[in-house]
């Protein structure tokens, strides 16, 4: 049951697909004040766990903690930090009393889990204008669920998007990409994408190429898919502010861009330099931006990454005006007035400072609303201008699609990655934490830049990563200017870094069966394990293992020079491992602590009992999986029901997408 309560006057975000009443009565739980804005206080049992929050610092649990909903540009993912890219305001205790809350609030929005006092769950916001959604339920699932459904269907990637792909902020020219396809089929090493990061472009500008690199594209696209590999470019959010720039010059003329109060157009500085923001939030030129993906998409490109929209900024004119006048001022202070630290604080917040967010408007219907009340719903708005225009281009065929910065209801137009994550070991560890959070908000193609984006990467970490990797929807590895350069090539024993990657496409059949399930029914894709073992008093506090669809569990290696790791069953499973030489080990475990050899080129799962799992022959891209003959791994007499369609098309309903597999 999901009632709704409303208070003040609500932005209508769009995160529901349905119209839920407003309740009338008390708020069922805890207690709210609205003296200061809104404050929801709930008294905590001992044994509540708190989950949800999607893309957030910290546990599958999150007690014990601040969290901030406010979508940061941050690639420092260090344990303190209270917002990352996304705002994902749903959370369910569980326990003595459970229930689900969804604080539909596009601003900023604190959730203090336990911080302040252990026992206390407290959520506040500065405006009293929000929708707040109660979600009963007999389990923290059976709220999820609800909640799924109510937040409508998940965004279903075409089938190549299954496949491995490389990615580097560096790559530029034609012979980078040559380079990188060479590497993986000379080495046969399956890959389904290379990504192009910002310097693909004409100065960072969108929906240009380089004419010195890229003179020939619609034939270089081409080169590639010859090769079964599809480019992936990059889209930011900022438009660079250019005389005879079409896309900058037909914002300006037709008002698309998001706008000071007294009416000029809002600069800030992004990769281009002066840049200007669409006005994702109206309609008009939601739909302008969205048309110009057409771009790419005639000359041949199939899917996209959306990025720098929370917005980042790198700073606005109004900023560097006060910093310079605060540099003036220090300069001249020959008395100390004016303390060092002042100077030097000033300079290190003029990136992404709040103070720049409340410098812009949207034009709602009409209407001036200032961008740090909505603010959340900005990436969000940049995705959903490209799948509804997506819808247009090509009605049928499903595109790629996924964002840096996000809200809940943009689920419904394309994944997101995790952002910028470190060559860290506990970013591994994150990443898995943070897999089934965000399958709870309806985001379910994600994944993390495996090898970690920023730092330099060790061979280790990056087998290790990729490990975790082929189990998420999204498997790439990305890395940023300036570090180690971490394709699967560069490492030694290449044969090592083959062998992983060629069980991830082994196993594709099941994972896009279990994605394509998970999508079309409102379901997770990956599930803590108490969701699945709620009366198991440890399973319920496992958080470096997760559930994956209705048959496995994994549990990776996380831990730097370890040989393996301790797992916990909550039942008697099958201990399976994709050995290097290509064959595959099983071992019957009883439930219970076990503790588990995986080499660094092995990749181990768990097969719940009584269950078994469908597993191809490898191949060096995701068309040519054979699956007219796959194995059945997992427990005699047992069955599994495929779905399989043509990966391509919209076509999801059909009877014929399913049959029925024995063991």
């Amino acid at each position: 049951m999901i009632r709704k309560f409303r208070y003040g006057a609500p932005f209508n975000t769009e995160a529901l697909t349905e119209e839920i009443e407003t309740a009338d009565g008390a708020f069922p739980y805890g207690k709210i004040s609205l003296e200061s804005g809104f404050d929801f206080t709930y008294v905590m049992d001992e044994e509540d766990i708190v989950y949800g929050l999607g893309e957030a610092n910290r546990g599958i649990n999150k007690r014990g903690y601040c969290y901030i909903s406010n979508c940061t540009d941050d690639p420092n993912h260090t344990e303190d930090k209270r917002s990352l890219y996304g705002a994902h305001n749903l959370i369910i205790v569980s326990g003595k009393t459970t229930f689900g809350l969804f604080f539909d609030y596009p601003s900023e929005l604190t959730f203090d889990i336990g911080y302040t006092r252990m026992d206390t769950l407290k959520v506040t916001c500065a405006d009293a204008d929000l929708d707040v959604y109660v979600i009963v339920g007999e389990s923290a699932y059976d709220i999820v669920k609800q909640f799924r459904h109510v937040i409508g269907r998940s965004y279903i990637p075409p089938k190549f998007a299954f496949g491995f792909g490389q990615s580097r902020w560096g790559y530029s020219t034609k012979e980078d990409f040559r380079k990188v396809a060479a590497g993986y089929r000379e080495n046969h090493i399956p890959l389904d994408m290379i990504y192009m990061d910002i310097d693909y472009m004409d100065s960072y500008k969108d929906f240009t190429l380089n004419p010195e690199n890229f003179p020939d594209f619609p034939d270089f696209v081409k080169e590639m898919k010859d090769q079964e590999l599809r480019l992936i470019p990059i889209i930011d959010a900022g438009v660079k502010v250019e005389s005879g720039y079409d896309v900058y010059e037909e914002g300006v003329e037709k008002r698309y861009f998001c706008q000071r109060e007294d009416g000029s157009n809002f600069v800030a500085a992004v990769w281009p330099g002066d840049t200007h923001f669409p006005d994702f939030l109206n309609k008009d030129a939601r739909k302008w931006f969205g048309d110009k993906y057409s771009f790419l998409i005639n000359l041949g490109i199939e899917g996209f990454w959306n990025d720098m929209n929370e917005p980042a900024i790198f700073y606005s004119s109004e900023g560097v005006e006060e910093a310079k006048k605060l540099a003036g001022e220090f300069s001249q202070d020959k008395e100390g007035r004016i303390p060092v630290w002042k100077m030097q604080g000033k300079l290190n917040d003029i990136s992404n400072n709040p103070e720049d967010y409340r410098r812009f408007y949207h034009n709602i219907d009409g209407k001036k609303i200032r961008h740090d009340k909505v603010h959340n719903l900005f990436g969000y708005n940049m995705t959903r201008a490209a799948g509804e225009a997506f819808d247009r281009i090509d009605p049928e065929k499903r595109f790629l699609m996924f964002s840096r910065s996000s809200y809940i209801g943009m689920h419904r137009y394309g994944g997101i990655w995790m952002g910028d994550n470190k060559s860290w070991w506990s970013h591994i560890l994150l990443n898995l934490k943070m897999l089934p959070s965000l399958n709870m908000c309806g985001f379910l193609y994600t994944g993390a830049d495996l090898g970690g984006f920023g730092a330099d990467a060790t061979r280790d970490l990056v087998l290790r990563h990729m490990a975790l990797g082929v189990f998420t929807p999204l498997m790439r590895n990305h890395s940023a200017i300036g570090t180690r350069e971490q394709e699967c090539y560069q490492f030694e024993n290449i044969e090592d870094f083959r062998n992983v990657v060629n069980v991830r496409y082994r196993l594709v059949p099941y994972l896009y069966s279990e994605y394509m399930k998970a999508a079309l029914n409102d379901d997770m894709y990956f599930k803590p394990l108490g969701f699945v073992y709620p009366e198991d008093k440890m399973a319920v506090r496992v958080e470096d293992q997760l559930i994956l669809g209705n048959e496995i569990m994994i549990a990776p290696v996380y831990e730097q020079n370890a040989r393996g790791r301790y797992v916990y069953l909550p039942e008697e499973m099958k201990f399976v491992k994709f050995l290097a030489d290509g064959s595959i080990s099983e071992e019957v475990l009883e439930k219970g602590v076990h503790y588990v050899e995986v080499a660094l080129n092995e990749v181990p799962l768990f097969i719940r009992s009584g269950k078994c799992i469908p597993v191809a022959e490898a191949a060096e891209c995701v068309k040519d999986i054979d699956t007219s003959m796959l194995t059945m791994l997992g427990y005699e007499g047992s069955s599994y029901t495929l779905y399989e369609d043509d990966g391509v098309h919209k076509e999801y309903d059909k009877a014929e997408n399913y049959r029925e597999l024995k063991k």
